[in-house]
């Protein structure tokens, strides 16, 4: 059966590197696209960029500037969609979100242990990061879900790491939220489907992938380096991989693909350290 309903994809971390790379793959596939972002003065211009290519491929970019881990700005910016929705259905169309993709990297990247207090990880920091880059999936779901903006054949997809398994010195704040990620998506994929949705959750464990966030990490340089050499393709996962897989996944025919995590990373996951 066709779906002849209005594609949109709402991607949190719409602007730079994953979330970007799959803005634009899904918009040159039919999709318009909700980006959400929090961007400051310097940044703003690739922003404007990003939406300016998404237009250029005859699609819509609505994109929207704000912290997606507040729940004022949350429900102001799905009020927003829903008014775009509302134009849609005044002239006959039927929208529905068919992807969403969270895509956050907004953490604290410091040791457990420090010996100036300062240096180490503290609550605020712990908590925050677990808020933006896992407990925010779940509530962003639930609106989306009460909201009626999913529909069947919805897909959600949490992007996790490696290091929701492994250790690196720096990591290991993230490295919790990423593990309560998964855990969060698989919670979602087993209630979304007991309630007959149709909508599926997935999680996507991306290879070590050149990104803002990757360069952030202060062991990056070696975090590169042991990824290059153990990835048995001899290169690093990039975006666009990551982008080509949700935009595959989001086909027909896939839904009894649900609570996975799903490696890509050209086998990188499976050769080991």
């Amino acid at each position: 059966m066709t779906d002849d309903r209005e594609r949109w994809a709402l991607i949190l971390g719409a602007s730079s590197g994953m979330g970007e790379a799959t803005a634009l793959t899904l918009a040159a596939n039919g999709y318009r696209i909700c980006g959400i972002h929090l961007d400051f003065r310097a940044a703003i211009a690739h922003v404007d960029e990003v939406k300016a290519k998404i237009e250029a491929l005859g699609s819509e970019a609505l994109y929207i500037n704000m912290n997606a881990a507040d729940d004022e700005k949350r429900a102001a910016a799905l009020a927003t969609l829903r008014e775009r929705f509302d134009r849609s259905r005044a002239e006959g169309r039927e929208p529905y979100v068919r992807v969403v993709m969270h895509s956050l990297a907004f953490g604290s990247l410091v040791p457990f242990l420090a010996e100036d207090p300062k240096g180490g990880v503290d609550r605020k920091k712990m908590e925050m990061t677990q808020d933006v880059m896992a407990n925010s999936l779940v509530y962003w779901v639930q609106d989306l879900w009460r909201g009626g903006f999913l529909g069947s054949g919805s897909k959600i997809y949490a992007m996790t790491s490696e290091g929701s398994t492994r250790v690196v010195p720096s990591y290991g704040v993230v490295s919790s939220a990423k593990a309560a990620l998964e855990s969060h998506t698989r919670q979602l994929a087993m209630e979304l489907a007991r309630l007959g949705t149709g909508v599926t959750a997935n999680t996507i464990r991306a290879g070590v992938t050149r990104t803002p966030a990757l360069m952030k990490i202060p062991e990056h340089d070696a975090i590169i380096e042991a990824a290059t050499k153990r990835n048995p393709t001899g290169r690093m996962t990039t975006p666009q991989d990551v982008a080509n897989t949700i935009l595959a996944l989001s086909g027909e025919g896939t839904e009894f693909i649900n609570g996975e995590i799903i490696g890509v990373d050209g086998g990188e996951f499976v050769t080991g350290s």
